[in-house]
């Protein structure tokens, strides 16, 4: 390939008087040819845009259908009919050495069409004529499939990973984002890779210390285990775990992994891994979508370059059977070998396709919105329970010269319950004998601790105070000592309680399965178009209900239920609520497209 950099772009200027030559032409057809590939590459990518499927017709020859694929540096690439090629007809097939080729398609240009020149001896290699026409060709060839599949690619701060376990057959390693959001969900990913040809097994056990994240049982340990995986060289496999990232105040957190609690086993042989491997997550209170933006878009055009510019495609790995002096197509793998390009003319026919595997909602908006909701306090799903109560123990250090008088205070301490109206209340723990129990025991005072002197209780006599602080869902606790004390920590229980206000009124028993819906919930629509989206009620009687567009720019809606749409296209999600009741609520989606004149 001659040429991967497409810029800068230098374009003709034409003048009174100016003799035009072939360079000029030639740079008149390069500019706008480089354009084009630039815009190519940058909004669509490289991959297949239709066709190119691969079969193997006997033990000797593919069949590859005629399509569209556009490669890294932008360049078009058109097979018009399907061809059937011998595998050892094809370039590359001689400088194959393993079992495992991949199939490639380049783009080629071809002179055609010769004609005499008005300058004999001018033209290509001395002679009296010049091709007239340039066609637009493609090529298929043979590589291997470890050189295919290599390769430099230029990576981001996006994700981050630690290893679990490594030898020379497998590793072991967690992958996840380096920044997640907020109140959000996000994806744990564990993942085994194998990098020898050893016909080996692997499993692994181990647990995962998860501070600030909870699993859907509401824990924060993850259990991580394969078991028995026999792999091929080259592949991998991979199990998900789904987090909800908590809201709280911290700007980072890290994942750890257990300790004592990794095992792996090779070929049946057991070892205990050392503790010590983790993962540092930074923490954002934004949207995953502005998040993930944000990392797309800050990969400055010096960077791209920087990264890998293949001038072909890979279509299909074959494995093959070789003998000294033949060979046999065994399989044709197309599965995670051919990369495709998602082009917005096939973007009605996905949506379609999708609601076969999508029962509610359609979009792929809305399934990244849907979870989300589930998280949110002011919104319920079927079944589910918003936590009402937390308890815990704080401890307040006092010193050495702690006397009567002095305040001490505790750390900021989260309550768990998240934003909103929450009642803290704290008492006094200490530990006793208990002759009836024959054993110590512990004892909670939550009030005037001067009432049990009698009983002659441990409870040192202290004026306590708690503010919380309901925007940040956490509290401190003031303790200003009655009397002088020899402690020097004192010990409190401490109990949260959520007081149900604003949208949670009633948020479980009395609007138990009511709610709205519409009747299309997704419509397609023109820019600058209206629609009225009508609401239903289950299970309950017609009320007020409101509109409101989730983001701004999206359009606009009335308070009847009449939407604009704006003159950009897009997906915009409206939500629709009932007046007297904002927790029974449902969400609409318009796709905005502009019509074709």
């Amino acid at each position: 390939m001659n040429n991967t950099k497409l810029y800068p772009f230098e374009r003709n200027r034409y003048y009174s008087g100016k003799m035009l030559t072939s360079s000029d032409f030639q740079a008149e057809q390069t500019y706008f040819n480089n354009k084009r590939r630039f815009i190519n590459s940058l909004m669509y990518g490289s991959g297949v845009v239709c066709g190119f499927g691969v079969f193997s017709l006997d033990d000797l020859s593919v069949l590859i259908e005629s399509g569209v694929a556009v490669d890294g540096v932008g360049r078009e690439i058109i097979m018009e009919s399907s061809v059937v090629k011998k595998l050892s007809a094809m370039e590359g097939f001689e400088s194959l050495h393993s079992n495992m080729a991949s199939l490639c398609l380049r783009y080629r240009e071809d002179p055609v069409h010769a004609v005499y020149t008005m300058n004999p001896g001018t033209g290509e290699d001395g002679q009296e004529y010049e091709y007239n026409r340039i066609s637009e060709n493609f090529q298929l060839f043979l590589m291997e499939r470890e050189a295919a599949a290599g390769g430099y690619r230029m990576e981001t701060e996006f994700l981050t990973d630690t290893v679990l376990y490594e030898d020379q057959d497998f590793t072991v390693r967690l992958v996840m984002p380096a920044t997640v959001c907020k109140g959000r969900n996000v994806r744990l990913e564990a993942r085994v890779e194998k990098h020898s040809p050893a016909q080996k097994s692997l499993s692994y056990q181990g647990t995962l210390q998860v501070p600030v994240f909870l699993t859907p049982e509401g824990k924060h340990e993850v259990e991580v285990g394969f078991s028995d995986v026999s792999l091929v060289e080259g592949e991998s496999l991979t199990k998900e775990y789904w987090l909800t990232v908590q809201d709280v105040t911290m700007l980072d957190t890290t994942i750890l992994q257990k300790s004592g609690t990794a095992r792996v086993h090779v070929n049946g042989i057991a070892q205990e891994l050392p503790s010590g491997c983790s993962i540092r997550v930074m923490l954002e209170d934004c949207r995953p979508r502005e998040l993930v933006s944000r990392e797309i878009g800050r990969m400055s055009l010096e960077m791209k370059s920087m990264g890998e510019v293949r001038d072909y495609i890979r279509l299909a790995d074959l494995k093959l059977v070789r003998t000294e002096n033949a060979y046999i197509i065994e399989d044709v793998i197309e599965r995670g070998v051919k990369a495709y390009i998602t082009a917005p003319a096939q973007e009605m026919l996905r949506n379609e396709y999708l609601e076969y595997f999508i029962k509610e909602p359609t979009l792929e908006k809305e399934r990244d919105f849907y979870p989300q909701r589930l998280q949110n306090q002011n919104f319920v799903a079927p079944g589910s329970r918003i936590p009402e109560v937390a308890t815990g123990v704080l401890e307040i250090p006092l010193g050495e010269s702690a006397r009567k008088g002095d305040i001490r205070y505790s750390g900021e301490i989260m309550h768990g319950l998240g934003s909103g109206n929450v009642y803290v209340s704290i008492g006094y723990e200490y530990i006793t004998d208990d002759p009836a129990l024959g054993s110590s025991a512990r004892n909670t005072i939550y009030g005037s601790p001067q009432l049990f002197q009698k009983e002659g209780s441990m409870a040192v006599d202290a004026e306590t105070a708690v503010r919380v602080m309901n925007d940040k869902g956490s509290f401190v606790v003031a303790v200003q000592l009655l009397e002088n004390v020899d402690y020097l920590v004192l010990t409190y229980r401490w109990v949260a309680i959520r007081f149900p206000a604003g949208n949670d009124l009633g948020l479980m028993e009395d609007h138990s399965g009511k709610s709205i819906s519409v009747d299309t919930p997704t419509v397609v629509m023109g820019t600058r178009e209206s629609h009225y989206f009508h609401v239903q009620y289950n299970n309950m009687d017609s009320c007020s209900v409101a509109y409101e567009l989730t983001e701004p720019g999206s359009g606009e809606i009335t308070s009847d239920g009449v939407y604009t749409a704006p003159a950009k296209e897009g997906v915009y999600e409206i939500r629709i609520y009932c007046i007297d009741v904002p927790v029974i609520c449902t969400y609409a989606y318009a796709i905005v497209k502009k019509k074709e004149a």
